[in-house]
Order: structure tokens, then C-alpha cells, then sequence
């Protein structure tokens, strides 16, 4: 059986090494495994379970990850949220890594673990395969992620669902089955139950090589149109997949794009999204920080202005005194 350096990513270990980390736990089968595969590889780690209230069992799943905490001397945050049942998966999603991110903040997390592995990571591929995606939306799932103020981190993402449940079995670990997960009325279901469980089963080393060439391409892509990365502020070169770059940037910066603000931002010179992004057009670049209001000199919004930096990215620039002779540069903006 598996020993867990056979199943964590040993790029993922290395990077938490040393560092305050916090697992997203669920007591499925997936963040159940990454749990004492970390107990196992003496990484240390506290956890952070949701409790949406929607399944029976739930209460269970709350209970067990509270005997593992204390079993194991483990702090864990919990919270309790009812949402409507209108795009109930996205809601989730958001509140979800809200919770995450107010812990991170306000406990000095240095890095946030899921419990992600290659069958998600297939899944997400032909989700975004069947919309008509681009090579950085089919590619969603990094073994690490740098996120506003934290790095998201997937140690298992290379390990498939089979191994995981072999291994929670041979050591004869407790975990809970969301049987959610079978209704194929949800379309990451329909496409696991119809064609990525049992393409996975017959070519998990393929995939597995495959997903690795693909992320170095999208390595290479995305950096050849990265001209600027400090503080908070991204320039990159303006490009026919331009899109697919700002999307990759606003997930980096804690906001997830929908196919509606992404059609908007292309149609706009600047634009602010979900009031907390500034995505803004230059003659040659892109820039996107953080949205800020903040007073300027007006010595230093001419300065701005004269090296064509966007009206709108000029007040995160004050803010994060960043010098504007220090970004690349483009031609003149009004």
C-alpha cells in the first residue's frame, strides 16, 4: 500500500515545510486521506470544516473532524451556513473560501490545503473542454497557487481517487461518501460517472504525464506575458488570450471571474470588477491590482499620466508607493 510520499506531491511537501498551514477539511474520502497523510509526512497543519446543513449525515462529518482535532491536537474552525438552493454549488464555493480566508487573515495562515486530486483535475479539464475553454481555464487546478495573501496548496493533486480510497481502507480509517456526488443532475457528476472515472482507471499514468507537459506549457505561456509582478500590481503584454491571463490573475488575487465580467472587462478601457479589482487598458499592456481610492499629488498623477498608467491603477500605485518610473513602459493614456 501506498506510503505517503508515494501520494503527496513532493513539490507540495517541500512548500509547506516550516510554515503555518491550514487544511480544508471535509471527512470525505479525499481531505480524510490528505489529513494523516500529513499526520504521516509530520507536516503540521490545523483544519477548517463548513457545515451546509443539506445532508443528514453532516452533523457526523462535524463530529468526526472534531474527535480528529483533538485526537491529534489539531485546532479547528468550524462554521454553519444555510444557502438558497438556486446555484447552490457557486454559493458554496464563495462562502466557503471566505471562511478560509477570514481564518488566514486573522490566524497568520501561511498556506490554505485542499484535498483536490487527479480525477478532479480531469473533471475540471472536460468541464471546461465541454464550454470551449482555453489551455489556463482547462489547466484550474496548480499543485500551488499564489493567492492576495496566502498560497493555495493541492498535495494530492497527482494521486487518483482509487489510490486514496486504498489507502484510507489498508489503514482502516473512518471517512463519510457524499452521496450527492452520484446525481447527475450536477454536470461535474454526469461527466465523472459517463467518461472521466473510467478513462482515469485505464490511463491514469497518461493523464497524470500529460497534465505535467500541460502545466509547463501553461508555465511558459503565462510568463512570456508577464511583464511586471510586485505588490499586488500585474502588467502583462496585451495578446489575442489576454482574457485567459486576467482570469488566471483575479483567481491570484482572491476573485473568480464569471463568463459575463469576462466579456465586460473586453469590452472596457478600465474596469472595475466586483468592486474590488481594477482591470485597466494600456496602448501595449494590461494592468490589474486591487481596487483602492486614495488622494494623489498632482504631481504624481501627471507623472501617472505621462508614462501611461491607467486613471484607475494610479491610486493603488500611491497607496503601495510604487514608483511609476519603475513599471514598464507604454505609450501615453488621458
Amino acid at each position: 500500500m501506498g506510503h505517503y510520499s508515494d501520494l503527496l506531491s513532493q513539490k507540495a511537501c517541500q512548500a509547506l515545510e516550516g510554515r503555518k498551514n491550514l487544511l480544508a477539511f471535509s471527512a470525505g474520502v479525499d481531505s480524510t486521506a490528505l489529513f494523516f497523510l500529513l499526520l504521516e509526512a509530520e507536516i503540521p497543519f490545523d483544519m477548517a470544516i463548513v457545515d451546509y446543513r443539506i445532508r443528514a449525515q453532516s452533523k457526523e462529518e462535524v463530529a468526526y473532524a472534531k474527535e480528529l482535532a483533538h485526537r491529534h491536537g489539531k485546532i479547528l474552525y468550524h462554521d454553519t451556513v444555510v444557502l438558497s438552493e438556486s446555484n447552490f454549488e457557486h454559493q458554496a464555493r464563495q462562502h466557503r473560501y471566505n471562511f478560509f480566508e477570514t481564518i488566514i487573515q486573522e490566524h497568520h495562515y501561511q498556506t490554505l490545503l485542499t484535498a483536490h486530486q487527479l480525477d478532479d483535475r480531469l473533471e475540471w479539464f472536460l468541464m471546461q473542454l465541454s464550454k470551449g475553454a482555453g489551455l489556463v481555464e482547462m489547466l484550474g487546478f496548480d499543485v500551488i497557487e499564489r493567492r492576495k495573501n496566502y498560497q493555495l496548496i493541492r498535495p494530492l493533486i497527482e494521486s487518483d481517487k482509487a489510490s486514496l480510497l486504498a489507502y484510507l481502507d489498508y489503514h482502516d480509517k473512518q471517512y463519510f461518501i457524499d452521496e450527492s456526488n452520484s446525481d447527475e443532475r450536477y454536470k461535474r457528476n454526469k461527466i465523472r460517472a459517463n467518461f472521466s472515472k473510467d478513462f482515469l482507471h485505464t490511463y491514469k499514468n497518461g493523464v497524470r504525464k500529460s497534465f505535467h507537459y500541460l502545466q509547463e506549457d501553461k508555465k511558459a505561456l503565462f510568463t512570456h506575458q508577464l511583464l511586471y509582478h510586485d505588490k499586488g500590481l500585474y502588467i502583462i503584454r496585451r495578446s489575442f488570450s489576454q482574457i485567459r491571463s486576467i482570469d488566471k490573475i483575479c483567481k491570484e488575487l482572491g476573485y473568480l471571474l464569471s463568463a459575463a465580467q469576462k466579456e465586460e472587462i473586453l469590452k472596457q478601457k478600465e474596469s472595475v470588477v466586483g468592486g474590488k479589482i481594477v482591470v485597466a487598458f494600456g496602448d501595449e499592456m494590461v494592468f490589474i491590482a486591487p481596487f483602492v481610492q486614495e488622494t494623489m499629488e498632482k504631481k504624481f498623477k501627471e507623472r501617472c499620466r505621462i508614462l501611461g498608467i491607467p486613471a484607475k491603477i494610479r491610486p493603488y500605485l500611491s497607496l503601495m508607493d510604487i514608483n511609476p518610473s519603475d513599471l514598464p513602459q507604454s505609450g501615453t493614456t488621458s
